[in-house]
């Protein structure tokens, strides 16, 4: 059995295990208030017993777990306190889960992203859990002048055998509060789990399916006035005048006026990204009056010049950053990406000798892929509550990193930041976005100025042309291959506006003799930030479809040459900088292969595509099957391979991976943004196209690979195989290949200003 050591006190266990510690009670879920009911016991003031930092037990036997991490669909506030219930030893179904506070102490960065959530909480929750098991035994054991080594757990119940004593976890609680946080613990054998590893449904299900007010913009505070922005029409303007004359006359309007939102040389986080520093504040009554009263607006804009940020590096210290102050078009930026790509670049890895490999090589296959930036689209648009006065400030909304957005807001609001007090609401949508925390200091400078509690509240529009993109981005694969069709080298270089997404140290580096990989970058001031797996999204998509087409010309099955490939890389590595575990990447391959029945005669009536891919951990491939109705592509159904390790609700795990297959499918075939002289053209979603509800497959078909891994995320991986794997179907629907995203929609006309 796994044994941990915890040799601290109660206030250094909370310090130790800030990443997942406690939360103050600020309120009664639904859910907790008819637990409570039910057992005639008063909700308004029970007696809360708290145990290691996240567990609430009452008397009465009422458990509650805090939840630490946003939640934005992907179930955390459904796992997380799950692993936390399996080493408790309780009944799932009695326990009470609640969405904890930003507290810095007690729950440190909280930052839903990355994959991280289950990665980066798995062994704090599991030690937390068994600690206060392990608290409450010693309890009973108290309470009954019996040795602790005699006392069992079951089901939230405590037993001594020998006496046929029993109790619930309520009557030791109080007990158990006071006793030091014990120095051995022994978490339960995985393979003894009967919560983790079981599907679960979610804890907020009912209340979403049944329209409760969970989300940002279902938030109301007596006296709160609501708020719009207006950002300049185009990337590289700036705000010259106002004239808010006929706007102020308007039914319900309070105030117009302009934010700032970091003063000049205001060193900004690595999530302080914003795309204009200056806004104007329409402020009013209700949501229609402020919209109808923004177009009364008379706003004059100039050329906002090159800009330079302060940034904090990477390690410390600080980087100076240039933001062009031209007025950038879709035409112009793709000319100057096939300018930097003819130039030299930088080397980001190299084994062997690429250039001699290629210059000997017998044949050369060489092919480009392009993508464009690509909006978020969060069906909650973003929004957040603000009420700032000079003593201190109250934000509530949906943010997915409060613990880097707190030591801004305190800076910018020249606040403590025990003053500040922000509680997280559901997310209607993240995929990075809400990572970046401009709309909550938009809000509180709002709330300030305004003297009133607000609501900052973004339209479909404003959301979509503010920016904070995935970035455009371009890629050149080539190989060498000998008379005998053998892959001798492996060339990539790209690049991207304003970054590149290459990922030098994985899959197929470590598998070639002679292998380069190359980088390079346009500055630009169209903002970009984190989306969905980012940079992979892109990477694998290009990296993916060039493999298979490399596999068609050395004339083999696309999955037998990538699992020749890692058979390479698992036997006789090249290099020592491979980010891959090249059994687990075979894995995945190997189970898509078995479960799609691949090269089965009864798949012919569909065109089929793989793809698989390693990023934030984890291993993912997918079989798509396409059919060709009324000359529109439609892809049928999917078949999916996972290694994430531990598998914690498997049924919120099938979902997540559903989702990340549509919402691939939909950017794959659909997504795009342009720009005409720094203008969006695709505002909303008449332009901006998404996958349709008849357009989603009719199966995604979901197996994961069964492990005792510690779990190393879902969020993500899913996504960026889907690229390459409906380029690959496109390919054997159509004769032909995909090498510009997206695939099947023409992109739309690009506007002038």
């Amino acid at each position: 059995m796994e044994k941990t050591n915890t040799d601290f006190t109660r206030r250094t266990f909370l310090k130790a295990s800030a990443i997942a510690g406690g939360g103050l009670l600020l309120h009664f879920s639904g859910l907790a208030k008819s637990l409570l009911a039910e057992r005639g016991i008063d909700s308004v003031a029970p007696e809360w017993n708290e145990l290691t930092g996240y567990i609430k037990i009452t008397s009465d036997n009422i458990i509650k777990i805090i939840c630490p991490n946003p939640e934005f669909g992907q179930n955390v506030m459904t796992s997380l306190p799950m692993v936390v219930a399996e080493e408790l030893d309780v009944d799932w179904k009695k326990v009470i889960v609640e969405m904890g506070p930003h507290d810095n102490t007690k729950l440190g960065p909280q930052f839903t992203g990355g994959s991280n959530s289950m990665r980066m909480y798995w062994k704090p929750l599991r030690q937390a859990g068994a600690a206060a098991r392990h608290m409450l035994m010693q309890a009973a054991a108290l309470s009954w002048a019996v040795p602790v080594e005699e006392i069992t757990t079951k089901a939230g119940e405590v037993y001594h055998t020998k006496s046929g004593r029993k109790g619930v976890y309520g009557d030791f609680a109080a007990k158990a509060s006071g006793i030091p946080v014990p120095k051995d613990v022994n978490p339960k054998n995985v393979k003894d789990f009967n919560i983790v590893r079981h599907s679960q449904k979610n804890v907020e299900g009912a209340k979403i399916v049944s329209g409760k007010p969970l989300f940002g913009l279902d938030y109301k505070h007596e006296g709160m006035l609501i708020a719009m922005p207006v950002h300049p029409p185009a990337f590289g303007l700036k705000l010259k005048s106002f004239d808010a004359s006929q706007t102020l006359k308007m039914p319900g309007i309070k105030d117009v006026f302009t934010i700032k939102l970091y003063e000049d040389g205001f060193e900004q986080g690595g999530f302080d990204t914003r795309t204009f520093n200056v806004i104007l504040a329409v402020v009013g009554k209700t949501t229609w009056e402020v919209m109808q009263a923004r177009k009364k607006l008379v706003v004059e804009w100039e050329p906002a010049g090159d800009v330079t940020n302060t940034m904090q590096g990477r390690g410390g210290g600080k980087r100076e950053v240039i933001y062009p102050g031209e007025l950038e078009s879709t035409e112009k930026q793709m000319e100057k990406m096939r300018e930097y790509a003819s130039k030299p670049a930088q080397q980001l890895r190299k084994d062997g000798d690429p250039e001699t490999a290629f210059k000997n090589a017998a044949q050369i296959l060489e092919r480009t892929y392009n993508a464009p930036f690509l909006a978020h689209n969060c069906m909650e648009p973003m929004n957040f509550f603000a009420h700032v006065t000079d003593e201190k400030a109250l934000l509530v909304g949906p943010l997915q990193a409060p613990g880097w957005t707190q030591p801004t807001l305190a800076k910018v609001l020249k606040l403590p930041a025990d003053k500040i007090e922000i509680q997280m609401t559901r997310m209607g949508g993240g995929f990075g976005r809400r990572a970046y925390g401009h709309y909550l200091i938009e809000a509180a400078l709002i709330s300030r100025q305004a003297k009133a509690p607000v609501k900052l509240i973004y339209s479909r529009e404003d959301d979509t042309t503010y920016g904070i993109y995935r970035p455009m981005y371009t890629a050149t694969y080539r190989a060498a291959l000998d008379e005998h069709k053998n892959l001798i080298a492996f060339h990539v270089k790209g690049g991207g506006i304003p970054e590149h997404a290459i990922a030098a140290n994985r899959f197929p580096a470590g598998a070639v003799d002679h292998y380069l990989a190359e980088g390079w970058e346009i500055p630009s001031n169209i903002t970009i930030g984190a989306f969905r797996a980012p940079r992979s999204n892109f990477n694998a998509a290009a990296e993916q479809s060039f493999l298979d087409e490399l596999a068609e010309v050395m004339g083999k099955d696309p999955i037998e040459m990538r699992l020749e490939l890692l058979k390479r890389a698992k036997e006789n590595p090249v290099g020592k900088n491979n980010e891959y575990d090249a059994d687990r990447y075979a894995g995945v391959l190997k189970l898509v292969k078995e479960k799609s029945g691949w090269n089965g005669a009864e798949h012919k009536k569909y065109s089929r595509g793989v793809a698989a891919y390693f990023c934030h951990n984890s291993y993912a491939a997918h079989v798509v099957d396409i059919t060709i109705r009324d000359g529109q592509p439609y892809v049928e159904r999917v078949t999916s391979a996972i290694d994430c390790g531990i598998v914690i609700n498997p049924d919120a795990a099938t979902n997540m991976v559903q989702g990340a297959v549509i919402d691939g499918i939909g950017n794959s075939l659909y997504g795009g943004l342009t720009h005409k002289d720094g203008v969006v053209a695709q505002n909303n979603f008449h332009s901006y196209r998404i996958i349709r509800m008849h357009e989603a497959p009719k199966s995604v078909d979901v197996h994961f690979v069964q492990n005792d891994i510690d779990p190393t995320g879902l969020g993500e991986p899913p996504f960026p195989p889907v690229f390459g794997a409906v380029a690959g179907a496109l390919y054997k629907a159509t004769g032909k290949r995909y090498y510009q995203q997206p695939f099947t929609s023409p992109q739309p006309v690009i506007p002038t200003v």
